[in-house]
């Protein structure tokens, strides 16, 4: 079968390469890859900057953000032949680690933990892959294609998730949200917010185009320029960018006893100057919170296809702005002015 194939480490080492069926110790579950979302691990995979092959492999099979239809799946299995689905990235360490023996292997506390796609268990971007029922989630129907927002779904539904838990230290109960980032994972943390009846904002670059327009038919607002100028003192920050002066922004200029949530990795190599003294003044005195999120358990990918299934087809669709064939998948990594999400169509329904 055909797989998007990388060698970790080594830039310009991917190829569509044809590869083994994906064998049964992989699980009983046999998937047919409709479609893959990329983003930027895939981005940094690809440059060379990350990943690492399955032990005893020199190449690795990419792809983290499936979906898929079940050709086979054993008796008494959550899912059937037929169901669209979605493949769980994170499995726990085989120690395993406090967190990872009770599921919680997006907190895994040693480092074990293999990912598929990213860290030494192939990914989803070939043409038939296997699974064990524990690690797959079944998609509403009338999502369709739609269903490969789930993955980065799941990612914000386990931010919103933090924000709650850290706010709920005292009396919570808030009203707005600023979101920095109008790129996939900030339109899907705004969409929770709106979900939620929250008064969302969302920042950005773009003046105009298709990411203002998509904030503005959500309901949400959105702006340009600094969060002071644009919505100071939200009582929730979600942080989507990586960006640093973004980064430090945020947690400048959150509201008393508010939330900051970063879900961006920012790169090294960039000095910021910051009054130190007067940040964590503020920080202090307004009891404000900082709170890093990477990563998702199933209960997210669960809540981030109830999410889904609440949404606007007609808004997720224009999410996924562009479809490239697998075996054009080069053009899936050139980006364009209006790109949001840019999937690979596998097995194109």
């Amino acid at each position: 079968m055909k797989a998007l194939t990388v060698i970790p480490l080594k830039a310009g080492s991917a190829e569509l390469s044809d590869v083994d069926d994906p064998p049964e110790s992989d699980g009983p579950v046999l998937v047919e890859t409709l479609a893959v979302g990329i983003c930027g691990t895939d981005i940094e995979i690809l440059s060379g900057a990350y990943g690492w092959a399955p032990p005893g492999r020199e190449r690795l099979v990419l792809g983290h953000e499936s979906l898929g239809r079940v050709l086979e799946a054993p008796a008494g299995a959550p899912v059937e032949k037929g169901d669209l689905v979605v493949g769980i990235v994170r499995r726990p360490d085989p120690v395993p680690c406090e967190n990872c023996a009770v599921l919680e292997w997006d907190f895994c506390r040693n480092g074990q933990y293999t990912e598929r796609g990213i860290k030494e268990h192939d990914g989803y971007l070939s043409e038939r892959y296997r699974i064990t029922p524990e690690y797959v989630v079944k998609v509403d129907p009338t999502l369709g294609i739609l269903g490969v927002l789930l993955e980065p779904t799941s990612v914000v539904a386990k931010a919103w998730e933090e924000v709650d838990r850290v706010g709920g230290r005292a009396h919570w109960d808030p009203k707005t949200v600023l979101v920095t980032g109008a790129g996939p994972i900030g339109l899907l943390a705004a969409l929770i917010g709106v979900q939620r009846g929250l008064d969302v904002h969302v920042i950005d670059q773009m003046a105009a185009g298709v990411k203002p327009d998509l904030v503005h038919d959500l309901g949400a607002t959105y702006h340009t320029g600094t969060i002071a100028d644009a919505f100071p003192n939200p009582d929730v920050i979600i942080e989507c960018t990586g960006v640093s002066t973004l980064v430090l922004d945020a947690m400048t200029h959150v509201g008393t006893g508010g939330v900051v949530c970063l879900t961006g990795v920012s790169s090294g190599g960039h000095v910021v100057q910051v009054d130190e003294g007067a940040l964590n003044r503020s920080m202090v005195l307004e009891n404000v919170a900082v709170v890093g999120s990477v990563n998702a358990n199933k209960r997210h990918y669960e809540a981030a296809a109830a999410a889904l299934a609440k949404a606007d087809r007609g808004w997720l669709a224009r999410l996924v702005n562009r479809r490239v064939p697998l075996e054009q998948w080069q053009q899936a990594l050139n980006r364009q002015p209006d790109d949001v999400k840019v999937i690979i169509e596998v097995n194109p329904a």
